[in-house]
């Protein structure tokens, strides 16, 4: 009786804050039954290569359904490297998924659930929101399976439409900037949607800050929405790439004493890439990329101009408009084609041995001249390898004096070489950029 003359009460004195709370727990009802029955909880089995050695390993993540026949979005960490994956949907029915394509750059992977073996003709789906609709403050929720639990939702707002990271790394976004949120986002929660309360995707849970109090990001869902077309049309995202390492200009404003200048400023240029082919040099100021004038005072800038030259086609001519030393020029480089962000990987098991193709990021990373080699990331202890004192993160040049062009290269003459388990094999290694020669001893003879 007292519960319900309290509500008269507040009903009588404050209409408004009753109608608005009633109104917005019927948006939240609504907007979760909407998206719960396309969360699924995914477990991938994955193989991987840790201390020298494969292995298989199970974790845990959440997807989305984005389509009645059965197409998901999840995370490129959540899928990446996955043998086999197992999906719960909401029904409880276990169905089996396989990766359709994965687009690291942006962490995000789609998958597709064999519905035939399921015996389902169709699943329920979530759609898509505009993510550049979405404002600071506005109410939102996570959904997932956070800690491995089964489907949960946590609720919060909107705290950043613009949270920028740099290039380096799990966070991952060169092309765009993440949503931040206070609703929990929490290990499990990554790949599961972050939705408004009209029940539309507006987001891809990715990270949570550890140790951070509810500071979590999401992928905006138009970059989702692009992904997920190109690898549906193409099988993979394709990016052109001229080698450009980009700036904002705040800071050389202040250099020069010109408050109002405009442009993004060239910090780095890749060895023989199409950026350094066509004469462009670090310290220029491009200031219009294909007659579109270009500006970045910001950091939070920066993807949008990374973007816009990714999003040139492959082999055709970018005219860059240029200041150099105070003069006005132009500049045209063919772009190239992205490389892979991770290589192939490789288990010399007879050595304790797990190698790496170098991609175009390593060599950036590592600083190398050319693709020439492949990278050490992993040693067995006590293995042939550990007892060379080889180190993750060597890269191999010489093998018994003959270059390792590639990966492929080395797999042909390890193989050859461990048909005899007597023979010795020198490798010459580059560590820190200094070279360095290495044994593998062969086993004694009887």
């Amino acid at each position: 009786m007292k519960k319900h003359v309290t509500a008269l009460l507040l009903f009588i004195l404050f209409p408004g804050v009753l109608l608005t709370a009633q109104s917005m727990d019927r948006q939240i009802q609504q907007a979760k039954d909407k998206v719960f029955p396309a969360l699924v909880h995914i477990q991938p089995v994955k193989e991987i290569f840790s201390g020298g050695e494969k292995q298989k390993m199970q974790v845990t993540g959440s997807g989305v359904i984005i389509s009645a026949d059965g197409y998901l979005v999840t995370n490129n960490h959540v899928a990446e490297k996955a043998h086999y994956v197992r999906c719960t949907l909401s029904s409880r029915q276990e169905v089996t998924a396989r990766v359709i394509g994965l687009d690291p750059w942006t962490d995000l992977a789609v998958l597709k659930l064999d519905l035939e073996e399921a015996g389902l003709d169709e699943v329920p789906y979530a759609s898509f929101g505009n993510s550049r609709n979405v404002d600071v403050g506005q109410v939102v929720m996570a959904l997932g399976s956070p800690l491995g639990l089964s489907r949960s939702l946590s609720m919060g707002v909107i705290s950043s439409v613009d949270r920028y990271f740099e290039d380096v790394g799990d966070m991952i976004s060169p092309f765009n900037l993440w949503l931040q949120t206070d609703a929990a986002i929490n290990p499990g929660n990554s790949g599961g949607p972050l939705i408004n309360l009209k029940g539309e995707i507006i987001g891809i849970n990715a990270r949570a800050v550890v140790f951070g109090e509810n500071l979590g990001f999401a992928i905006p869902s138009n970059i989702v929405k692009f992904v997920v077309r190109q690898i549906l049309e193409k099988g993979a995202v394709e990016r052109s790439y001229i080698g450009i390492s980009w700036q904002e200009i705040n800071d050389f404003r202040k250099y020069l004493h010109q408050p109002s200048l405009e442009g993004v400023l060239v910090a780095a240029v890749d060895r023989n890439s199409p950026a350094e082919r066509a004469g462009v040099r670090p310290g220029d100021l491009v200031t219009a990329i294909k007659g579109r004038m270009v500006s970045a005072v910001y950091r939070e800038e920066l993807p949008r101009i990374r973007l816009m030259v990714a999003n040139q086609k492959v082999g055709a001519p970018l005219k860059l408009n240029i200041v150099r030393d105070g003069k006005a020029l132009s500049v045209t480089v063919v772009t190239g084609e992205q490389g892979k962000f991770q290589g192939t990987e490789f288990n010399a098991r007879k050595w304790g041995l797990s190698l790496e193709e170098l991609t175009p990021r390593l060599i950036k990373y590592f600083q190398l001249e050319n693709a020439s080699g492949v990278l050490v990331s992993g040693v067995k202890s006590g293995s042939p390898a550990d007892k060379a004192d080889m180190r993750r993160g060597d890269i191999i040049t010489l093998f018994d004096g003959k270059a390792v062009n590639d990966l492929e290269t080395f797999k042909q003459y390890y193989q050859k070489a461990t048909t005899d388990s007597t023979k010795s094999v020198m490798l010459m290694l580059k560590v820190n950029k200094r070279n360095r020669f290495a044994l593998i001893e062969g086993k004694k003879k009887k």
